[in-house]
């Protein structure tokens, strides 16, 4: 798969075979990503640190059940999405934290100056916070979708739905978003 290291298969057949270090290597491919789809479904930093740590430690677990044919990192993110989902059902008051921490805000490049910095970061947190208004489905299809930059067969693999619905409920966010967002500028 473009953008995945060529060795990714080879980790996986050594790690079935038992080869820690060889898991350690799919981790740290995998594991900022699984962080990531953790905290929006948890919305909480402590809560996605855990159910990363504990959906990748399930994988170890399960890779007896990894299909040799398919790809890892949808199979390990989708193990990590279920975890998630079952901590937050677990928890009887969710903490609201903010979405901005999942964002990787820079690029490394020269500093730009605070008034477009500035602009730009308003920009973000209103859409992160519309995109967190969206009911779950939605949301989560938009941020395996564009935050996650999965395709659309991965997502569908991640959250376990077809590509088509993955298709129907990005086109709805999508609408849902450009409505919320376009009705803020009226204000």
């Amino acid at each position: 798969m473009e953008g995945r290291p060529l060795q990714e298969h080879e980790l996986v057949r050594r790690a079935k075979e038992g080869d820690l270090a060889a898991y350690g290597d799919l981790v740290r491919l995998h594991q900022e990503a699984a962080f990531r789809l953790a905290y929006f479904i948890t919305r909480s930093r402590e809560e996605a640190e855990d159910a990363a740590q504990e959906g990748l430690m399930k994988a170890h677990r399960s890779l007896a059940s990894f299909r040799d044919d398919a790809e890892f990192r949808p199979w390990v993110l989708r193990i990590v999405a279920n975890t998630a989902k079952n901590r937050v059902r677990s928890v009887v008051r969710r903490r609201r934290r903010e979405l901005a921490v999942a964002v990787d805000p820079g690029s490394g490049d020269a500093a730009p100056s605070p008034e477009p910095e500035a602009v730009a970061r308003v920009e973000r947190e209103r859409l992160l916070e519309a995109v967190d208004r969206l009911p779950e489905r939605f949301r989560l299809v938009v941020v395996t979708r564009y935050l996650m930059d999965l395709s659309v067969v991965e997502a569908g693999e991640v959250l376990g739905v077809a590509e088509g619905t993955v298709k129907s409920r990005l086109s709805r966010a999508l609408d849902r978003l450009r409505s919320d967002l376009g009705e803020d500028e009226g204000e």
